[in-house]
């Protein structure tokens, strides 16, 4: 196996060389690309008849160029990551740059074909087989908080199990996704002569969304995004695959590690400026160690706002609700903007270095219900352990994505594991810890939390299938 894998990243590594040398990425030629700009298409239909056809051709070749072609997947985004990264970042407008680039670098990670499997029983009747097959084109849909590598990710959980995919990203990431589509295409095509394992709309819309959504060639949906087109997706009439929204809190308690606590949660809660729907987005801190964990935010790259502040900065942050009871309205010119940045709109000069902007809040403010990505965290006082999970359990919104927890109490981390019934439950570490960042376990970019899915894998994208042989071919 291990040589296996060294001949697939030589040839990659040769067809990628040549790319280069050749001037990169340009257009396609018609012979190869059917009215496509390497799997880039005007229309929801031409995308979904091209990415069609590509999965009969995946289905037909070997293994081997399947592997390729997500090696090739992994190569590009980490290869290139400067370059992507940087114009991701340009597109956007949002987030961090070094975190662009190293969010490519994660995709190496994303599990691939190693997680598909084939499972036997034997018996007096014979054998059966159990095989995971492919839906055949899924109909993703990717985020502006990380367009391109959001589409790496399930680029290779998809393709490894038998798929293509036809995207529709979010418009303020479409350009930095459609160029990752070109390069994907093209040095895959040239590698294995597979065409159109991805395609995208490259002008995306809601209208072309909903076209996805209903289209008869698409049997699946992958959606990752906000509340809008996550209730969206699931009022579709097929199978989605939803990774959802979250707001997840932390408690960090009276035996906390207090150093690593706030080590992690400026780790967490600033990284790409909090786009992260795991990050950390809201603290309940017990009485007695508050102090000490908000002097200790400070020594490790915090900057703490006193009460006028913060008030001035939700005062820019949010609008009132627009009806009763509704939610507060994010200004979402300030998601993704960088610490210094929000300070400065307050008048507050930080720090160079400043990660992340933090304050002590109570319930009432909108920095603590909403997940607002941006780079302060408010902090709430609490009675003890058991008050901080009640209120993290309030706030997570029953969104059973992500809570953490900072503590070395394992009746109180079990209790909050319990209560919060969260698909990732960090305890001791910052968010990405969960991700295999820091933890273990494997990365990905689309966590389905409202349909159950979890931690999205190769295995994910699959149905079911059984084969039985009645009397032969158990040989034993």
């Amino acid at each position: 196996m291990q040589a296996t894998e060294e001949a697939i990243r030589s040839v990659v590594q040769e067809v990628l060389s040549q790319l280069h040398n050749k001037g990169g990425y340009g257009s396609a030629s018609a012979a190869t690309q059917t009215d496509g700009d390497w799997g880039v298409f005007r229309s929801v239909d031409q995308a979904v008849a091209a990415a069609t056809a590509g999965q009969k051709q995946l289905l037909n070749a070997t293994l081997a160029d399947r592997a390729k072609a997500l090696e090739i997947v992994r190569q590009i985004c980490s290869s290139q990551a400067d370059e992507l990264g940087r114009m991701e970042m340009e597109e956007t407008k949002i987030g961090r740059l070094d975190h662009k680039i190293e969010k490519l670098h994660l995709i190496k990670g994303i599990p691939g074909m190693e997680f598909m499997k084939t499972e036997a029983v034997s018996g007096d009747y014979g054998i059966g087989l159990t095989e995971y097959a492919p839906f055949g084109v899924i109909g993703a849909i990717t985020p502006v908080t990380h367009s391109l590598p959001t589409l790496a990710c399930n680029f290779i959980n998809m393709v490894a199990s038998g798929n293509t995919l036809v995207v529709n990203p979010h418009p303020g990431g479409a350009k930095v996704a459609c160029e990752g589509v070109r390069r994907f295409n093209k040095a895959i095509y040239q590698a294995t002569g597979l065409q159109n394992l991805v395609t995208i709309v490259e002008t995306p819309t809601l209208e072309t969304a909903d076209q996805i959504f209903n289209h008869r060639g698409v049997p699946l949906l992958c959606v990752t995004g906000g509340p809008g087109v996550a209730r969206a997706a699931l009022a579709a009439k097929k199978r989605a695959i939803v990774a959802g929204p979250g707001n997840p809190p932390v408690v960090v308690d009276e035996t906390a590690d207090i150093d690593n606590a706030a080590q992690s949660i400026i780790a967490g809660a600033a990284y790409d400026n909090n786009l992260l729907c795991i990050g950390e987005k809201e603290v309940f801190a017990v009485e007695s160690i508050f102090n000490e964990l908000m002097s200790a935010m400070g020594r490790h790259g915090g900057y703490q706002l006193n009460d006028q502040q913060v008030a001035q900065l939700t005062a820019l942050a949010f609008s009132p609700p627009t009806e009763p009871g509704g939610h507060a309205v994010l200004n979402r010119d300030l998601v993704g903007k960088d610490a210094a940045v929000l300070a400065g709109l307050i008048g507050v000069s930080v720090p160079p270095g400043t990660q992340l902007l933090y304050g002590e809040t109570d319930t009432n403010n909108p920095f603590v219900p909403e997940e607002q990505m941006m780079p302060f965290v408010p902090f709430v006082r609490c009675r003890n352990a058991d008050h901080g999970i009640e209120l993290a359990k309030e706030f997570e919104h029953g969104f059973r994505h992500t809570s953490l927890i900072h503590s070395r109490n394992i009746e109180t981390i079990t209790k909050m594991g319990r209560i919060m019934d969260t698909t990732l439950f960090v305890q001791n570490g910052p968010c990405g810890a969960a991700l295999g960042n820091g933890g273990e376990g494997y990365a990905s970019f689309s966590i389905a939390t409202p349909t159950g899915e979890g931690v999205t894998n190769p295995m994910t994208f699959t149905r079911f299938r059984r084969s039985t042989t009645v009397g032969h071919l158990r040989v034993i």
